[in-house]
């Protein structure tokens, strides 16, 4: 993302104009590293982001409404004892730094002072400082006198700027003229590694306009134009950076605020998204293990209890050769009567025990053995429809596009008892989620976003709507909202698509097949999900009409 000091500049310029005279009415920490500042302009009241975080640093307004912890933190405290009511004079970049200094007239009944918040939106370095005088009252980031740091960064400590890169100054004509007679090969990597202040973005688009002549000249016009085009380059549903400057293809926005507030309000939002679709599936990974483990246990009993027909063959084998054996004998060799043809049979005995004894014990392996392969059939049928229920959530985790859909997944999972149930600070009923909903030529078109909305869904569904689930694979159920008029082959194939999108093919074409909901059956203690269904066509569904 373009950080740089190219697009500080701008973004400080933008502040300035809104928040000049403004005052400061609330300062709250809803993250670790990042404050929010509301402040009253004189005609509205707008809430400024100042976020010191490694990925999401910058200043900018943001409109969102998120938790503040029930206590500040140290530094909101401080900022709140010496900036609340605080009138801004100014927003200012620092000299082409990556800075940028918010300048405050402090009035209290007994004191009056100007004081500096220091933003330096340096990536890893990020920080939030205060200072008075130019002394250091407090940062979000501090260092102690023990660190082996160049820069002390803590109460009472002077404030002293970073240390500047060994690259030109483009504010100052004469180093950038100076390095620019040196230009040679890429002109993008040489301007990203000689002249301060650019990141590889604004480097590359400097390159790509430059056509030619006064080098210097050019790059000098470039940075420090007032024109600006704020926009966000998206890709495939993602974010992929913010520019000031216009992009092809990229979503313009009237402002750079509103232009950095979007990127990163979606690039938290996806890696919320994604941070919990990890969390879900692992918790999902780890209970297929656990099924999977168990199944292998089950089988290896049962592979071990097979012969037990074997068992009661010798010991009826025994028992009709009782006169023909005596105590003392390891082993013998018997006629098999129950073998066509005729062969014998090898059967060890325990040499402690009669014959008649080492009948009895043959009998008693085989009830034994009988009785533990009647027990483990339905733990088999058991183990094995929970991982066939457990291998159904991927699909929905997998294809979860939005908070919702994995807030779904994550419901049912907390039914499951996969996952513990969130602590909320109220105790009011949760309401129910929203299916997936479109419309195709009139007709409405429902999803699953999660098994037990499958169920809901079906439930809910009139007899003659017409019912989709993927053959053979894990998918959403479809239900396209009939109203007893005739589904257009259109219709249906868009619901195949969506059936398809949203299922473990998910990607490729895959058949799905279709039938009226009064012909969708759910067993009696089935798991979420699980239905029967008959008398069904088969159609083509491909993904790519869902899009």
């Amino acid at each position: 993302m373009p950080q740089d000091a190219f697009t500080l500049r701008l973004a400080a310029r933008e502040l300035d104009a809104a928040l000049r005279g403004g005052r400061v009415n609330k300062i709250n920490q809803p993250e670790r590293e990042e404050l929010s500042l509301v402040i009253y302009t004189g005609t509205r009241t707008v809430k400024l982001t100042l976020n010191a975080n490694a990925s999401d640093c910058g200043v900018y307004f943001t409109e969102d409404d998120r938790e503040n912890p029930l206590v500040a933190p140290n530094f909101c405290m401080l900022l709140r004892k010496y900036l609340q009511g605080a009138q801004i004079l100014s927003v200012e970049q620092v000299n082409f730094e990556r800075i940028l200094a918010l300048r405050f007239a402090c009035v209290s009944d007994f004191s009056s002072a100007e004081r500096t918040l220091y933003a330096e939106i340096m990536g890893k370095y990020s920080n939030l400082l205060l200072t008075e005088n130019g002394v250091i009252l407090g940062a979000l980031k501090t260092t102690s006198a023990d660190e082996a740091t160049k820069r002390l960064i803590f109460a009472g400590a002077k404030y002293v700027l970073p240390a500047p890169q060994e690259k030109a100054d483009p504010s100052d004509p004469a180093q950038l003229a100076a390095v620019c007679r040196e230009a040679s090969g890429d002109l993008e990597h040489f301007l990203f590694t000689r002249v301060a202040g650019l990141a590889p973005c604004t480097a590359r688009m400097i390159a790509q306009g430059y056509a030619g002549g006064d080098l210097a000249g050019y790059v000098h016009g470039y940075i420090f134009s007032d024109e600006v085009s704020p926009c966000v380059l998206e890709r495939d549903g993602s974010v992929v950076d913010f520019y000031a400057r216009a992009v092809q293809g990229a979503k313009r926005f009237e402002t750079l605020s509103a232009a950095e507030a979007y990127f990163y309000t979606k690039k938290r939002a996806q890696k919320r998204l994604e941070g919990a679709r990890r969390k879900l599936t692992a918790a999902v990974s780890a209970a297929i293990k656990k099924q999977e483990k168990r199944l292998a246990q089950i089988l290896e009993k049962q592979q071990e209890a097979a012969a037990c027909e074997t068992v009661r063959i010798k010991g009826e084998l025994l028992t009709a050769n009782l006169y023909t054996l005596s105590r003392g004998m390891k082993a013998c060799e018997l006629i098999n009567f129950y073998d066509e043809a005729g062969g014998t049979m090898k059967i060890a005995l325990d040499p402690t025990l009669t014959p008649a004894q080492n009948a009895q014990a043959y009998f008693k392996k085989y009830r034994k053995q009988k009785r533990t392969l009647e027990a483990l059939a339905p733990q088999e049928k058991e183990t094995r429809a929970e991982l066939a229920y457990l291998g159904s959530l991927l699909p929905f985790l997998a294809g979860a596009e939005n908070e919702e859909d994995l807030a779904a997944a994550e419901e049912e999972l907390t039914g499951a008892g996969l996952v513990k149930a969130p602590q909320e600070r109220t105790k009011k009923k949760r309401p129910e989620l929203p299916f997936r909903m479109y419309e195709r030529e009139g007709f409405r078109i429902l999803a699953g976003r999660s098994n037990v909305q499958n169920d809901r869904l079906v439930r809910g569904s009139a007899p003659d709507d017409i019912w989709l689930h993927a053959r053979g694979l894990h998918s959403c159920h479809v239900v396209i909202k009939s109203d007893g008029k005739p589904v257009p082959e259109d219709v249906l194939a868009f619901a195949a698509g969506v059936c398809a999108k949203y299922s473990a093919g998910r990607g490729e074409k895959i058949p799905v097949d279709f039938c009226p909901v009064r012909r969708v059956k759910k067993p009696a203690k089935s798991k979420p999900g699980f239905v029967t269904y008959s008398d069904f066509k088969t159609i083509l569904g491909d993904p790519s009409l869902a899009d």
